[in-house]
């Protein structure tokens, strides 16, 4: 009886250290392709760090990408890089806001907090300049002499007094009520006196209400 418990005794612990020598094993593994992922990310950053500053940098952006793809958490030092290539593909809108992202994250304390507020301030500065200009453009087209179609019945509700052939003036005791000016009495606009009226060429009546 003494010689089956001993044993059995051997056979457990023989067990035992086979399952721990698989458990080792298995987190050396899991360790060994942890660095190796860390080992490869670093490559491909280091990478795309080194195309950006041979001023490759669309091919730098997409490494970038492929990082950002790949990876759950960012890196404060992604973050930063991504953001300044973003500055010099002239991608000022996408620059400002990675940059702002390090700064909130590292503060004045990271590797490259200098580096990022002179760049983000550089960012916002083209940014606007940017926005300027599109403002400027976006008005160059609205001052074009564009005449609306008013569509097949040539008529268009007034927008001056939304078809109601009056306008009502609120005052502190009571309201005052005046016929349109531009209507004619008739709540609506013919297509031309309507183009006239949205370039602000069209001359309201004179006729009292």
């Amino acid at each position: 009886m003494k010689t089956f418990i001993s044993i059995l005794f051997v056979l457990i612990f023989q067990l035992t250290v086979v399952a721990q020598t698989q458990e080792q094993r298995i987190r050396e593994f899991e360790l060994q392709r942890e660095a190796s992922e860390r080992q490869a990310y670093k490559a491909l950053l280091d990478s795309a760090i080194l195309l950006s500053q041979q001023g490759e940098y669309l091919l730098a952006d997409s490494k970038f990408r492929q990082l950002l793809r790949t990876t759950k958490s960012v890196p404060s030092d992604l973050v930063y890089h991504f953001g300044e290539n973003s500055f010099y593909l002239g991608n000022f809108k996408q620059s400002v806001d990675w940059l702002n992202k390090y700064i909130q994250l590292k503060g004045t304390t990271g590797q490259y907090s200098a580096q990022a507020v002179e760049r983000l301030k550089s960012a916002e500065e083209e940014l606007m300049k940017e926005r300027l200009v599109e403002s400027k453009q976006a008005g160059q087209v609205l001052s074009q002499d564009y005449d609306i179609d008013c569509g097949p019945t040539g008529k268009v509700t007034c927008p001056v007094c939304k078809g109601s052939t009056v306008i009502i003036k609120k005052g502190y005791v009571s309201d005052t009520y005046k016929t349109c000016p531009y209507c004619h009495k008739l709540g609506y606009l013919g297509c031309e006196d309507y183009n006239l009226l949205l370039k602000g060429q069209l001359q309201p009546s004179t006729t009292k209400p």
